[in-house]
């Protein structure tokens, strides 16, 4: 139940706080036609998925449940094949579902449309967590050293239609030796994404 509030309590001041003050999108305002790249077409993202709680460390064996939200930053992104560094702005939450670390982050995403159906993407971050950060490494325990930590992800994504898209995510918390223990902690899953 304390994973659940604390999930939930974060993840909503998150989203008000990063919702960016904008326009409204229309479907109608962002077609493809209109010459866009895919990744230029919308102003928001909501994704959602399932996670492999890092399968290589102590606290292997379990899932995690992942919601993320994406916005356009309200500036004027370059033009054609240099779109992609101009970042979207994240929020988003992993809930374990056997008690083991969550967290809440958030960060800047960069998307790179490999075809008009493909694309990659890269994002760097912070993140908060409830994992154990003492000095002395605890069995089936990941010893994270503190909190927050850096986290950084990779994707490779397929769009299904120009609002729908599926992708294949991994994603690493770390602190980069700035503590004395740095396990950090590394998950693999899967995702889905509406943009609108």
């Amino acid at each position: 139940m304390r994973d659940l509030r604390f999930f939930g309590l974060v993840s909503a001041l998150g989203l008000f706080a990063f919702v960016l003050p904008s326009r409204p999108a229309h479907a109608a305002d962002y077609t493809l036609s209109q010459g866009l790249l895919p990744s230029q077409a919308f102003q928001y993202e909501i994704r959602g998925g399932v996670f492999a709680h890092d399968p290589f460390s102590p606290e292997k064996g379990s899932a995690d449940i992942n919601a993320e939200f994406l916005a356009k930053l309200p500036f004027a992104a370059p033009s054609g094949a240099w779109s992609f560094l101009m970042p979207r702005v994240h929020v988003g939450g992993m809930l374990n579902t056997a008690g083991r670390t969550s967290h809440v982050y958030a960060g800047f995403t960069w998307t790179y449309d490999i075809t008009r159906a493909i694309f990659a993407e890269a994002s760097f971050g912070g993140a908060f967590h409830n994992g154990y950060t003492g000095d002395v490494p605890r069995y089936h325990e990941n010893s994270l050293g503190c909190s927050p930590l850096f986290r950084e992800s990779a994707t490779l994504g397929y769009r299904l239609t120009e609002n729908w898209s599926v992708m294949a995510t991994i994603e690493h918390m770390s602190n980069a030796g700035l503590c004395k223990q740095n396990r950090g902690l590394t998950n693999v899953g899967a995702r889905i994404g509406y943009r609108f």
